[in-house]
């Protein structure tokens, strides 16, 4: 919108612009009404959603219009007619609906204003980025909360399955060390250094089958179809920590 204006047919690109860029910030809302039912379904920290919430409002308070412009774009055909929902619904209390329509029909794209307007409401282009980028922050922070608490219960579950077969896994001397990586995954590897060679096999074999066991599996990313787990654990390879199941 803030490039060169091509025609398209009758119509300009900047105002079919106009009408995706609208779409698509109304759109961010959604995403964010979507992920607070999930965030509440998961039991999350009320912190996380709190959030995720302070960044909605500083988004609406950047653009406190956006519902009624991507209304009346998207619901046209009431808003045409005065028979829209919202602001018009109230309007037509006191005045015609003819009056109504004239009063908040009309679209458009101001390129000297930098503004998108419906009516009597206006949205900022220039604050639409700088927002929406916000927004996005906020809803990525938010689902990485949720990958981080299942990867650190994943990570739990694996320390208790090695401590409950009195396999030692505590850092930084443990012969198995168990990590949270920053790619939310848990890696196991042995720590070679801190076991004799001759019980390295040993050890690789029962921590195989004790992840096993414990509904789990190791797997190696350089050969994902690899069997030869316990080898490829004596070649100090970090393995990759995955559920069997849901």
């Amino acid at each position: 919108m803030h490039g060169d204006d091509v025609p398209a047919g009758w119509f300009s690109s900047r105002q079919i612009d106009a009408r995706t860029l609208v779409v698509a910030l109304r759109q961010l809302l959604a995403a964010v009404k979507l992920e607070r039912i999930a965030l509440t379904d998961l039991g999350m920290d009320p912190a996380v959603i709190s959030a995720l919430d302070d960044a909605e409002q500083v988004f609406l308070d950047a653009l406190p219009n956006i519902k009624h412009v991507r209304d009346g774009l998207t619901h046209f055909e009431d808003w045409a007619r005065g028979r829209g929902g919202g602001p018009q619904k109230d309007a037509r209390r006191t005045a015609d609906p003819r009056d109504v329509a004239r009063d908040f029909w009309s679209f458009g794209y101001d390129p000297a204003a930098d503004t998108v307007t419906m009516g009597p409401f206006t949205i900022s282009v220039s604050a639409a980025a700088p927002a929406a980028n916000a927004l996005c922050a906020a809803i990525y922070a938010a689902t990485r909360a949720v990958d981080q608490r299942s990867t650190a219960k994943l990570r739990d579950q694996v320390v208790q399955a090695l401590t409950d077969a009195a396999i030692p896994c505590a850092p930084p001397q443990g012969p198995v060390l168990v990590s949270q990586g920053h790619d939310m995954r848990v890696w196991l590897s042995l720590n070679l250094s801190s076991v004799p060679d001759a019980e390295l096999k040993e050890l690789a074999e029962r921590v195989a089958r004790v992840m096993t066991h414990a509904g789990l599996r190791l797997t190696s990313s350089a050969f994902p179809e690899a069997q030869d787990i316990a080898d490829r654990l004596l070649a100090g390879e970090p393995l990759r920590v995955e559920r069997n199941g849901p």
